[in-house]
């Protein structure tokens, strides 16, 4: 009687609880998706190379409905549960989608699915040097269109969505990095959702939201998505294996094995659903656990009812191909309720479903990114100084220890001539090897690139001009001035206004031809230890073959070409020429001209000789600078690609 009783208390609340979702539904607003045999496979690379690689089938045909609510995708890994939220997000590649459609609120929808719906990834790419308010700042400085917010407006946006999450105490708090405590992780993750938030989207997804996270906190985000879903959303999300409290919020519930669904309807009817085919749910267990222990064999089933008749029924049926549970699905009320609604949601034309990655658009114009992005990086360098810290540190060093070693150097021979030279040659080395730190430009905040870039926070070229920019002044720049300021005057050599400023023009193209050599091999790599490889044998070959360490005039015809390249080379003519040109050293009682060394070494000293090597560095940074910005735009344009190529 006891157990009788405490059942009936069950069904008793369940049908109070439906009642009152009946009541919320009422007053919810958000969009209907539907998706009709959604078939979508991906290519899977040879174990033997040369050889042609195979298909995968990662979503076999599925279909369904997700109405205004709560609307859970669950399953084991690899059971395609993230492979179909991206499909319905328009996240995944074209090419592998192979059948299909997709309707919202009964219409065809395309790659503009973009424009009305938010993608929260499983993991939180936020800026970790600004504050909760400062990202969501960017985010409407940049996603909400100028002609029609003001700033009060976003401002008045941002605090709103601050407001709606929660977030009051802790939104002047930094996100966090490494090296600095911020937010805990559900501030985290509700932040990631406010930049998505900003927009106003009708549609969010969700991938994984509560991964990461303790119980109480997950349950706190999962709360959270409930009371969007009541405001207007349609909330739709993978999850994997959450708590009681978490499925009692749930609407709607899509239950995926190995590419096929295997249920999918109202998430407190599944239990039953899984009780009527002879899976019976022990008393006090988490539901969703048992959907999992179905799913993985762990459950035995008992006797099913006749209303699914026998196991041999399945022979003569049209899917032969299916698992046992998704052939249980198909019979099913849900499954057949589910036809027809869809049949009253297609449109007469089979038009297959397809997703185009259209040119992007953008709300503002390329000056107004250019000055939020440069902001948010002058913003990170005054919050995290520790490599520009480091440059000027760096170049203190070098300027002093270049004077003491060089100190007031004499003009008498041979100590005059060859003491300028080698203190040219190690200078010319600082500004180059000083400056291997530009190979962290555009691979430490990649992933964050990627992740904006793809949303259409702002161009390329944009970002790109903005991180070097922001970088130029403080990590190159400065440490110039200051490296020529100390070491020209320790090292005693012409005290000529003119030739002082000559000499530090000098030093500031070569630093700037070898920083943009930095930046083309940060463009084109992802990896620290690639990076340093790759800058080093240029810089080394340059060395070698600049014509201090080689005589070039003995070199090897087919080597002797590296010349028109090295950096090394057009500075020390540079500062060669700043300094030789108009000097007397004295041999004992003879006087040696300058410009007799440089004649030897085929140097031309003249007016044009000079401002050539400079109108050479000038080229080199010039054509890196163009390089790298091609080889930016290329290998991002190659990731952005990959995004939707590799979320399976």
């Amino acid at each position: 009687m006891s157990s009788q009783r405490a059942e009936a208390a069950q069904l008793l609340n369940m049908e109070l609880a439906n009642i009152q979702d009946a009541v919320t539904q009422l007053n919810i607003r958000g969009p209907t998706l539907a998706f009709h045999n959604v078939h979508y496979s991906v290519s899977v690379p040879p174990m033997v190379p040369f050889k042609g690689g195979k298909e995968k089938e990662v979503l076999r045909d599925v279909s369904g409905i997700m109405k205004p609510g709560m609307n859970a995708i669950l399953g084991p890994t690899g059971s395609g549960k993230t492979s179909l939220l991206d499909v319905l997000a328009g996240w995944k590649d074209p090419k592998g989608l192979k059948s299909g459609q997709i309707f919202m609120d009964g219409k065809l929808v395309d790659s503009n699915i973009h424009r009305c719906s938010a993608y929260v990834v499983q993991e939180d790419i936020l800026t970790g040097t600004l504050s909760v308010r400062e990202n969501l700042q960017f985010s409407a400085n940049l996603r909400l269109p100028q002609s029609k917010h003001s700033s009060a407006e976003k401002a008045a946006k941002v605090d709103a969505v601050i407001q709606e999450l929660g977030l009051q105490d802790c939104a002047d708090t930094k996100i966090g990095t490494e090296f600095l405590r911020g937010v805990s992780g559900g501030e985290k993750k509700r932040c990631s959702i406010g930049m998505e938030l900003i927009t106003s989207p009708s549609l969010i997804f969700l991938d994984e939201p509560t991964t990461g996270l303790d119980a109480n906190t997950a349950n706190a985000i999962m709360q959270l998505l409930h009371q969007l879903s009541r405001k207007g959303r349609t909330v739709i999300f993978s999850i994997h294996q959450p708590r009681y409290s978490i499925f009692r919020l749930l609407d709607h519930l899509t239950l995926m094995n190995k590419g096929e669904i295997i249920f999918a309807g109202p998430a407190r009817e599944a239990t039953a659903y899984f009780n009527s085919i002879g899976y019976q749910c022990e008393q006090f267990n988490n539901p969703l656990d048992f959907f999992l222990d179905v799913i993985s064999g762990e459950v035995i089933q008992s006797q099913t009812k006749e209303d699914f008749g026998s196991k041999s029924s399945f022979s003569s049926s049209s899917s032969l191909d299916k698992s046992p549970l998704s052939r249980y699905y198909l019979q099913s009320s849900f499954y057949q309720e589910l036809q027809e609604e869809l049949k009253s949601l297609r449109s007469s034309e089979n038009h297959p479903y397809e997703v185009t990655l259209s040119k992007a658009t953008y709300v503002t114009s390329f000056i107004h990114q250019l000055y939020v992005v440069s902001c948010r990086n002058v913003k990170q360098l005054l919050r995290n100084p520790q490599t520009s810290f480091g440059q000027i540190l760096l170049g203190a060093i070098f300027s002093v220890l270049v004077g003491l070693i060089y100190y007031q150097i004499p003009d008498t021979m041979p100590e005059a001539l060859q003491n300028r030279l080698g203190a040219f040659f190690f200078t010319v080395l600082t500004q180059i090897f000083g400056n291997l730190s530009a190979v962290e430009l555009f691979i430490y905040d990649r992933k964050l690139f990627i992740h904006e870039s793809a949303r259409n926070y702002y161009r390329t070229s944009a970002y790109f001009l903005a991180k070097v920019f922001a970088d130029l002044l403080p990590n190159r720049i400065f440490p110039v001035l200051l490296f020529s300021s100390i070491s020209y005057f320790m090292m005693g050599l012409k005290p000529d206004a003119i030739a002082f400023f000559l000499y530090v023009l000098s030093l500031s193209l070569t630093n700037l031809a070898a920083v943009s050599l930095a930046f083309l091999v940060s463009a084109s790599v992802n990896s620290f230890a690639v990076a340093n490889l790759l800058i080093a044998l240029p810089y080394v070959f340059m060395m070698v073959f600049g014509g201090f360490l080689v005589n070039l005039n003995s070199m090897l015809n087919w080597l002797s070409w590296i010349k028109w390249i090295s950096i090394y080379r057009y500075g020390m003519n540079a500062l060669t020429i700043n300094e030789l040109t108009g000097l007397t050293f004295h041999l004992n009682s003879t006087r040696i001209l300058g410009e007799m060394y440089m004649e030897q070494q085929e140097i031309d000293y003249s007016t044009w000789g000079f401002w050539e090597n400079h109108l050479a560095l000038l080229c080199l940074t010039k054509g890196h600078q163009a390089d790298a910005t091609h080889q930016f735009h290329w290998v991002m344009g190659c990731k952005l690609n990959q995004l939707v190529q590799k979320r399976n």
